[in-house]
């Protein structure tokens, strides 16, 4: 297992050899040029300049390229690291794009691990405690439309047999449920705040008609949408 005690920046290429290790501290790659194939037990990554992807400590991945290629790589040491911080497949973003930016002018000016890369190293690990993974994103985006488990899988390159237990892992609920529980907070709004009808109501978070919308909300709730307004309403 390769190992390494500071945050380390540079340029690489990868062969079309497949290779597989791990290493001791974390890893973030920012493609330049070209595509990397990734594989881990639970993701599967093509990863092109549009998506950045972390890699996290002791985590066995397998790589290789059928291309030309060139990645900014930044090394991140444990000590940087939460004990939690999952692989991430990120999209690269106006602020990620940025922050590629600020590493290579880093590799281009000093070839040592300086104190502003070290800052710059605690900024991306900030970013990645912070980040929302996409598929949940995406799911705040569209929660009133059908989603099915593949296409959120898909997001995350996991795969979906995997993909059930690290969201509930993440979030405490199924993708279900999760999805469950913002139409309904949806709804309770709606109901408590507008003199909208049911059926604008039922539109308004994604059902075909009032009738399918009641039955879900009692199915959920116990109770009817009309009752619920009217309850809290006073």
């Amino acid at each position: 297992m390769k190992r390494s005690r500071q945050v380390n920046c540079d340029k690489r290429s990868y062969s079309n050899e497949i290779q597989s290790h791990k290493h001791d501290f974390g890893q973030f790659l920012f493609p330049l040029q070209g595509s990397l194939e990734i594989n881990t037990n639970q993701q599967e990554v093509k990863l092109t300049t549009e998506h950045c992807f972390y890699l996290p400590p002791t985590l066995t991945h397998g790589f290789h390229s059928k291309e030309r290629n060139e990645f900014l790589i930044l090394d991140l040491p444990d000590l940087f690291l939460l004990r939690d911080t999952e692989s991430m497949y990120i999209k690269m973003d106006e602020q990620w794009s940025s922050i590629r930016f600020l590493l290579l002018e880093e590799v281009r000016h000093n070839k040592n691990e300086s104190a502003a890369l070290r800052d710059l190293a605690r900024y991306v690990t900030h970013k990645l405690k912070t980040s929302t993974p996409p598929s949940i994103d995406y799911i705040h985006n569209h929660y009133k439309e059908s989603i099915s488990l593949d296409t959120l899988a898909e997001i995350e390159k996991y795969h979906p047999t995997y993909y059930s237990t690290w969201f509930k892992q993440k979030t405490g609920k199924s993708p279900k449920r999760y999805i469950t529980d913002l139409r309904l907070a949806e709804a309770k709004q709606l109901l408590m705040s507008t003199t909208w009808n049911i059926t604008s109501i039922s539109e308004e978070i994604g059902f075909e008609n009032s009738s399918s919308f009641t039955r879900w909300f009692v199915k959920w709730e116990g109770i009817t949408p009309q009752n619920y307004r009217m309850i809290n309403n006073g």
